[in-house]
């Protein structure tokens, strides 16, 4: 295994690895106009971002489809992991870390809530196990750092914790790094989180469909959200196959967007 991984520097950037709903885009077995596009920007895979830190590069979940979104980003290494929230399309790619403690020469970090690790610990039990591996990188080696609301350092940069609720039974984390902010998987922004929102560059937010969910924006309810808040650019992101690209873009205002994998975004 090389010392030195094959990488680009994307320091200063983030990019979208996944900007699909749960099920990604296109849907097994769909055969609507969308997800027979062969528009490249209606292929959405499962939602995550990564950011080019000082420190190096910090994963904000990991999906399903790591493995392929960090190949078809050409990104060689992460340094540390952030969670949002425990559900399946947002932490089922963990065991696609298993690579990295030979490149780190330590565990990777994964920084998360109480519950997330729970979660981690319970489907992944393998690889917490005090069990002695066969052989070394039979799982990954991973160290859990816990986070709240309160702000914390990581890779060298601030990362502001955004409470956000994800239904009536699910509380998630966005984040805000300088003045540009994730925030997946939510309907609904308590006004605390709001003002942690304010002046923005950048918003990056839930918008799933046109129909109102019971756990995600709809496409107008997040439009309001943005219009409330004033970032200067907002991309929209778990985005279903209700969604094509360039028609519902063609109907946003200027300042907002459907967001796109592979999409990148400076960091300010």
């Amino acid at each position: 295994m090389p010392k030195t991984p094959r990488t680009i520097d994307f320091t200063g950037e983030m990019i979208l690895l996944g900007t699909g709903t749960s099920v990604g885009v296109p849907s097994i077995g769909c055969d609507c106009d969308v997800c027979l596009s062969e528009d490249p920007r209606n292929k959405r895979t499962r939602c995550s971002i990564i950011l080019g830190m000082p420190g190096g590069n910090l994963l904000v979940d990991t999906s399903p489809d790591l493995r392929f979104q960090l190949l078809r980003e050409g990104i060689g290494i992460v340094h540390a992991v952030v969670y949002t929230h425990e559900h399946a399309d947002h932490i089922f790619g963990l065991d696609d870390l298993r690579l990295f403690q030979f490149y780190l020469d330590h565990p990777l970090p994964l920084y998360c809530e109480a519950n997330v690790e729970q979660r981690l610990r319970h489907s992944f039990d393998y690889a917490f196990s005090d069990r002695e591996q066969t052989h070394v990188g039979a799982i990954p080696q991973l160290v859990f750092r816990q986070i709240s609301t309160d702000p914390f350092e990581a890779l060298g940069a601030r990362i502001q914790p955004i409470r956000l609720l994800h239904g009536p039974r699910f509380q998630v984390l966005g984040f805000r790094v300088g003045d540009v902010a994730y925030c997946t998987d939510t309907n609904q922004i308590p006004n605390e989180s709001l003002a942690l929102l304010e002046g923005l560059d950048v918003l990056i937010l839930d918008a799933l469909r046109r129909r109102p969910h019971v756990t995600h924006f709809s496409l107008e309810e997040a439009v309001a959200i943005a219009e409330r808040l004033h970032p200067k650019q907002t991309f929209f992101t778990h985005i279903s196959h209700d969604l094509d690209h360039n028609d519902t873009n063609s109907k946003l205002p200027a300042n907002m967007q459907l967001a796109y994998d592979g999409q990148r975004i400076a960091l300010t």
